[in-house]
């Protein structure tokens, strides 16, 4: 038996320790809150359901861009940076160890539209979401071995990453950041 570990090992606790680092801690203070007096207020931009800023075009002025899945041969648009660490990792895994992923299975970011901001779906509209052959958002679509797989797959993001197939109103496609962006440090 190998002493030494395999790649699926180390990437995980990567992605997992990438996760604790760059998702917030929840040690706000009330001064982290409140912005300076001097400073004019930026124009208030909705957030979706995590707390990740709405974007209205990918690929341009944006922070949501056109990455590629390692493996699958397809592209999905993403938020750059730990959303698409985290998103991209967990296609390509579930290509690989779930089912085979096809043109049409694989969908980011897409504008807001009706989609209340409070529901988990809105996570799409800042890029920080995606849905994974989106045909199977209801319960009975996944064989009991592939919700495994799921699962181990989510579970791997250490709490970072949400299913949607564990959610009161469940969208079986839907994976999604659980944490928006962590606070910028003050430079007081």
């Amino acid at each position: 038996m190998s002493t030494h570990p395999n790649r699926r090992s180390v990437l995980a606790v990567g992605t997992a320790a990438t996760a604790a680092y760059l998702l917030p801690s929840g040690t706000a203070t009330a001064a982290d809150r409140t912005a300076p007096a001097s400073r004019p207020r930026p124009t208030k931009i909705p957030l979706s359901q995590n707390g990740w800023e709405i974007q209205n075009r990918t690929n341009h002025a944006s922070t949501v861009l056109t990455r590629s899945v390692s493996g699958t041969g397809l592209r999905v648009d993403v938020r750059i940076g730990l959303p698409e660490l985290l998103l991209l990792d967990i296609a390509r895994r579930f290509h690989y160890e779930v089912q085979e992923l096809r043109a049409g299975d694989l969908q980011g970011w897409s504008r807001i539209g009706r989609t209340p901001l409070t529901s988990p779906a809105s996570n799409l509209s800042s890029g920080t979401a995606l849905r994974i052959v989106p045909g199977a958002r209801a319960s009975g679509s996944y064989f009991p071995r592939q919700v495994e797989r799921i699962r181990a797959i989510v579970a791997d993001c250490a709490g970072a990453v949400r299913w949607g197939g564990d959610d009161d109103s469940a969208d079986l496609s839907l994976y999604y950041l659980t944490a928006g962006p962590s606070p910028k440090p003050s430079s007081a």
